[in-house]
Protein backbone atom coordinates (compact mmCIF):
# COMPACT_ATOMS: atom_id res chain seq x y z
CA UNK A 1 0.00 0.00 0.00
CA UNK A 2 1.21 3.77 -0.62
CA UNK A 3 -0.34 6.79 0.93
CA UNK A 4 -1.21 8.94 -1.60
CA UNK A 5 -0.81 12.49 0.97
CA UNK A 6 -2.66 15.09 -1.69
CA UNK A 7 -5.83 12.83 -1.83
CA UNK A 8 -5.42 11.78 1.80
CA UNK A 9 -5.78 15.63 3.06
CA UNK A 10 -8.54 16.33 0.42
CA UNK A 11 -10.46 13.36 1.67
CA UNK A 12 -10.06 14.53 5.48
CA UNK A 13 -10.69 17.71 4.63
CA UNK A 14 -14.04 16.95 2.64
CA UNK A 15 -14.80 14.28 5.31
CA UNK A 16 -15.06 16.62 7.89
CA UNK A 17 -17.19 19.08 5.86
CA UNK A 18 -19.55 16.42 4.96
CA UNK A 19 -19.58 15.23 8.59
CA UNK A 20 -20.10 18.55 9.54
CA UNK A 21 -23.42 19.03 6.92
CA UNK A 22 -24.50 16.49 8.36
CA UNK A 23 -24.30 17.27 12.19
CA UNK A 24 -26.17 20.71 11.11
CA UNK A 25 -28.27 19.62 7.15
CA UNK A 26 -30.22 23.08 8.16
CA UNK A 27 -27.57 25.18 7.60
CA UNK A 28 -27.35 24.60 4.03
CA UNK A 29 -24.12 24.27 1.81
CA UNK A 30 -22.51 25.29 -1.36
CA UNK A 31 -23.93 22.30 -3.14
CA UNK A 32 -27.64 23.42 -2.01
CA UNK A 33 -26.73 26.22 -5.23
CA UNK A 34 -26.68 22.98 -7.24
CA UNK A 35 -28.71 20.26 -5.91
CA UNK A 36 -31.62 22.84 -6.80
CA UNK A 37 -31.51 23.39 -10.33
CA UNK A 38 -31.18 19.56 -10.77
CA UNK A 39 -33.85 19.28 -8.28
CA UNK A 40 -36.65 21.10 -10.45
CA UNK A 41 -34.80 19.07 -13.58
CA UNK A 42 -35.90 16.03 -12.05
CA UNK A 43 -39.74 17.57 -11.90
CA UNK A 44 -39.61 17.91 -15.60
CA UNK A 45 -38.02 14.40 -16.49
CA UNK A 46 -40.18 12.72 -14.42
CA UNK A 47 -43.33 14.32 -15.81
CA UNK A 48 -44.20 11.82 -18.16
CA UNK A 49 -44.48 9.46 -15.29
CA UNK A 50 -47.59 11.06 -13.72
CA UNK A 51 -48.17 14.01 -11.40
CA UNK A 52 -47.13 12.24 -8.44
CA UNK A 53 -43.90 10.80 -10.09
CA UNK A 54 -43.32 14.08 -11.36
CA UNK A 55 -43.50 15.52 -7.69
CA UNK A 56 -41.37 12.84 -6.17
CA UNK A 57 -38.91 13.14 -9.05
CA UNK A 58 -36.94 16.70 -7.87
CA UNK A 59 -35.98 14.80 -4.91
CA UNK A 60 -35.17 11.43 -6.83
CA UNK A 61 -33.36 13.10 -9.40
CA UNK A 62 -31.32 15.51 -7.10
CA UNK A 63 -30.24 11.97 -5.67
CA UNK A 64 -29.76 9.95 -9.00
CA UNK A 65 -27.82 12.28 -10.31
CA UNK A 66 -24.13 12.71 -8.53
CA UNK A 67 -25.38 8.83 -8.01
CA UNK A 68 -24.60 8.32 -11.51
CA UNK A 69 -20.95 9.80 -11.45
CA UNK A 70 -20.69 7.55 -8.47
CA UNK A 71 -21.60 4.72 -10.94
CA UNK A 72 -19.20 5.95 -13.61
CA UNK A 73 -16.77 6.31 -11.10
CA UNK A 74 -16.77 2.95 -10.25
CA UNK A 75 -17.20 1.20 -13.48
CA UNK A 76 -14.35 2.71 -14.38
CA UNK A 77 -12.63 1.33 -10.92
CA UNK A 78 -11.41 5.13 -9.76
CA UNK A 79 -12.76 4.00 -6.56
CA UNK A 80 -11.40 7.08 -4.33
CA UNK A 81 -13.04 9.29 -6.95
CA UNK A 82 -16.21 7.23 -6.76
CA UNK A 83 -15.84 7.89 -2.57
CA UNK A 84 -15.54 11.87 -2.88
CA UNK A 85 -18.58 12.06 -5.66
CA UNK A 86 -20.44 9.61 -2.98
CA UNK A 87 -20.00 12.84 -0.02
CA UNK A 88 -22.18 14.80 -2.78
CA UNK A 89 -24.64 11.71 -2.84
CA UNK A 90 -24.78 12.01 1.00
CA UNK A 91 -24.86 15.96 1.28
CA UNK A 92 -28.08 16.03 -1.44
CA UNK A 93 -30.22 13.58 0.60
CA UNK A 94 -29.56 15.53 3.64
CA UNK A 95 -30.64 18.13 1.80
CA UNK A 96 -34.04 16.37 0.80
CA UNK A 97 -34.32 15.92 4.68
CA UNK A 98 -34.83 19.39 5.30
CA UNK A 99 -37.45 19.71 2.20
CA UNK A 100 -39.28 16.88 3.62
CA UNK A 101 -38.71 17.75 7.86
CA UNK A 102 -40.61 21.02 6.84
CA UNK A 103 -43.75 19.24 5.19
CA UNK A 104 -46.03 19.50 7.83
CA UNK A 105 -45.16 23.10 9.14
CA UNK A 106 -44.18 24.27 5.68
CA UNK A 107 -42.18 27.29 6.64
CA UNK A 108 -39.18 26.79 4.08
CA UNK A 109 -39.20 29.47 1.64
CA UNK A 110 -39.56 27.50 -2.27
CA UNK A 111 -38.87 28.60 -5.31
CA UNK A 112 -42.01 30.61 -5.38
CA UNK A 113 -40.74 33.03 -2.88
CA UNK A 114 -43.74 31.65 -0.93
CA UNK A 115 -43.70 29.56 1.91
CA UNK A 116 -46.18 26.50 1.70
CA UNK A 117 -48.20 27.45 4.38
CA UNK A 118 -48.55 31.05 2.23
CA UNK A 119 -49.71 29.16 -0.84
CA UNK A 120 -46.60 27.77 -2.01
CA UNK A 121 -47.12 24.38 -3.60
CA UNK A 122 -44.96 21.74 -1.13
CA UNK A 123 -43.57 18.42 -2.84
CA UNK A 124 -43.35 16.70 0.21
CA UNK A 125 -46.61 18.03 1.83
CA UNK A 126 -48.02 16.88 -0.96
CA UNK A 127 -46.31 13.33 -1.27
CA UNK A 128 -46.45 12.21 2.34
CA UNK A 129 -50.56 13.80 2.16
CA UNK A 130 -51.03 11.77 -0.69
CA UNK A 131 -49.54 9.02 0.82
CA UNK A 132 -51.43 9.08 4.39
CA UNK A 133 -47.65 9.61 6.08
CA UNK A 134 -48.27 13.50 6.68
CA UNK A 135 -48.65 12.92 10.21
CA UNK A 136 -45.77 10.31 10.29
CA UNK A 137 -43.27 13.32 8.90
CA UNK A 138 -40.80 13.27 11.61
CA UNK A 139 -40.21 9.44 11.23
CA UNK A 140 -39.68 9.80 7.05
CA UNK A 141 -37.52 12.39 7.99
CA UNK A 142 -35.68 10.45 10.56
CA UNK A 143 -35.18 8.10 7.95
CA UNK A 144 -33.77 10.14 5.18
CA UNK A 145 -31.52 11.91 7.57
CA UNK A 146 -30.36 8.98 9.06
CA UNK A 147 -29.63 7.20 5.09
CA UNK A 148 -27.83 10.48 4.38
CA UNK A 149 -25.84 10.84 7.78
CA UNK A 150 -24.64 7.06 6.57
CA UNK A 151 -23.86 7.89 3.11
CA UNK A 152 -21.63 10.00 4.06
CA UNK A 153 -19.88 8.42 6.80
CA UNK A 154 -19.38 5.37 4.51
CA UNK A 155 -17.83 7.47 1.80
CA UNK A 156 -15.10 9.33 4.42
CA UNK A 157 -14.17 6.02 5.26
CA UNK A 158 -13.88 5.06 2.16
CA UNK A 159 -12.08 8.15 0.51
CA UNK A 160 -9.63 7.92 3.38
CA UNK A 161 -9.14 4.37 2.78
CA UNK A 162 -8.87 4.61 -0.82
CA UNK A 163 -6.14 7.10 -0.35
CA UNK A 164 -3.67 4.96 0.50
CA UNK A 165 -3.46 2.73 -3.00
CA UNK A 166 -0.83 0.18 -4.32
CA UNK A 167 1.05 1.25 -7.66
CA UNK A 168 -0.04 -1.54 -9.52
CA UNK A 169 -3.44 -0.12 -8.91
CA UNK A 170 -3.13 2.73 -10.95
CA UNK A 171 -5.99 2.86 -13.77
Amino acid sequence: MKLNIPKLIFAVLFSIYFLWIAYDPMEGSFLDHVDLPIHETGHLIFRVFGQTMMIAGGSIFQVIFPGVFVGYFVWQRSYYSAAIVLLWVGQSILNVWVYASDADVMQLVLTSGMTGSEGGFHDWNYLLDHFGLLGSTRTVAGIIRFIGTSTIIVASVMSIYFSFKNVDDEV
